[in-house]
């Protein structure tokens, strides 16, 4: 079980595990699947200021708090204890690609030489690391939501808004990694 467990599953098995917590959050309490919104949540709960924003019953989404650290407890745990222990397969194109930007660490997901704190005090590690920081949390917030709650909830519940920004999402991924990152990673 634990074998089966460290090694990746299928588009169409974790597609469909992901699909199923819209009608499971639904038919439990009429709750909507988010993540984005879970940052104003806990902001109103440890800095009550005098803010119209953050006035509202926090309380009543606690659920999605322990939901968020669910995920982020699920996460240590396949870290440490699921982990597979085979180095990542990277295509050989892209991998020649990443070379010719100085990225030599092509066996992890986060290669050190964007992932570290001493990346941090470079320009590049500076623009990818702070600078997509706030622009995904600035863009989370602009859209109304972030990819999950749009791609996956909005879209299930048919909402015209969720498609334009999952359509906005994935062109500006697409942007992003054909244009705007290669730039950034030759800094």
């Amino acid at each position: 079980m634990i074998e089966m467990l460290k090694q990746p599953w299928p588009w169409y098995i974790a597609g469909a595990l992901i699909g199923l917590i819209v009608p499971a959050l639904l038919l439990l309490g009429n709750k909507h699947f988010g993540i984005s919104a879970n940052l104003r949540h806990a902001c109103a709960a440890c800095f009550p200021a005098n803010i119209n924003f953050f006035k509202y019953n926090w309380k009543k989404e606690m659920w999605n708090l322990f939901f968020v650290a669910g995920i982020f407890l699920g996460a240590i745990i396949a870290a440490k204890l699921l982990a597979n222990p085979n180095p990542v397969i990277v295509n050989a194109k892209l991998a020649a690609e990443l070379v010719g930007y100085g990225i030599t660490d092509n066996t992890n997901l986060l290669p050190k030489e964007l992932f570290t704190v001493q990346s941090l005090f470079t320009l590049r590690g500076l623009v990818m690391l702070v600078g997509g920081g706030f622009l995904v949390g600035f863009g989370s917030r602009y859209a109304g939501g972030c990819t999950s709650g749009h791609a996956i909830m909005g879209l299930s519940d048919l909402q015209w808004p969720s498609l334009v920004a999952t359509v906005m999402f994935m062109a500006g991924g697409f942007i992003m990694a054909n244009f705007i990152l290669p730039f950034i990673l030759s800094l």
